[in-house]
């Protein structure tokens, strides 16, 4: 956005600072280019319909696309929204869910234990993919570290929009991924690199590339 004018790409470093326009959670009455304020977790979905709806009744031929984590997908919210989506037959409307399998926070753990919830999959044991056609979407899953697969999937829904059921593509993907330090804890969920931990990164980064060249 600031690339194209919205805002100063100075202004960038003060993201997430105090009196800042730009806190952690968008808010339109703040920044120009801003369709809706976010930050609840669950909103997006009903967001998305919502423009999907009035894309269609307007005849707007454009596809609405959202993006969200298995771990949000526990809102009611979200579950009030994925029917009526088929229902209107919202073809015009592709969800990506990142099923990591992983959560900032979660369900409440027992009096005494000190850290801040049971991080485990909140979906364990649980068939998403059924879950999403039961409610009448069409369902691609895929590996969403493989850009090939990702973009095939967005094309297909994309082509599909032409028709009247919504898309939702589970993409399966490891948090933190790339990393040694970093694959599979959840603390990466919202923590900064210390100037050793980014160190360590590209150093590892360094040493995949030397491997890729090797194997040329």
């Amino acid at each position: 956005m600031a690339l194209r004018g919205y805002l100063p790409v100075e202004e960038l470093a003060t993201f997430d600072s105090a009196g800042s326009r730009l806190q952690g959670h968008p808010d339109m009455t703040r920044l120009p280019g801003l369709d809706t304020s976010t930050g609840s977790l669950g909103q997006g979905i009903s967001i998305a319909v919502g423009m999907a709806m009035g894309a269609r009744r307007k005849g707007i031929n454009n596809h609405t696309w959202v993006l969200v984590g298995d771990g949000e997908l526990q809102e009611g919210q979200a579950w009030e929204a994925i029917p009526v989506a088929a229902r209107q037959g919202l073809g015009n409307l592709a969800l990506i869910l990142d099923r990591n399998g992983m959560q900032q926070y979660g369900w409440p753990l027992p009096a005494g234990v000190e850290h801040r919830g049971d991080r485990a999959d909140p979906w364990a044991g649980t068939d998403l993919a059924a879950a999403f056609r039961a409610f009448g979407w069409r369902v691609l899953e895929i590996d969403g570290h493989d850009m090939g697969a990702i973009v095939a999937a967005c094309d297909e829904a994309r082509a599909g929009g032409r028709g009247d059921v919504p898309t939702a593509i589970l993409a399966r993907t490891i948090k933190g991924r790339g990393f040694s330090f970093t694959e599979g804890v959840s603390e990466w969920h919202s923590r900064v690199a210390t100037a050793a931990e980014a160190e360590a990164a590209r150093a590892e980064d360094a040493a995949r590339d030397r491997t890729s060249a090797g194997r040329v």
